[in-house]
């Protein structure tokens, strides 16, 4: 198990190849595999929070998308 990040760490995109800070958490569980209350988080930008949801959404996995904690709401 990976430890908690240091409260300094800034959180940064999930997206392969992105360095950019995160500013939303999409949270999401694969049916199959976990139970219903289960979440998993992916990290995205602005830029890849369309991309990120619609591929977990095409799945049946996106469960929610919140704004990280500390990160300005971004309704996009």
């Amino acid at each position: 198990m990976s430890s908690p990040l240091p409260a300094d760490e800034p959180l940064i995109c999930s997206a392969r190849g992105c360095h950019a800070p995160a500013g939303w958490a999409l949270r999401w569980n694969n049916p199959r595999l976990h139970p219903p209350e289960r979440r998993k988080t992916w990290l995205a930008c602005v830029d890849h929070r369309g991309s990120l949801g619609d591929f977990l959404d095409a799945r049946g996995f996106l469960r929610e998308v919140v704004p990280v904690a500390g990160s300005p709401t971004l309704d996009t």
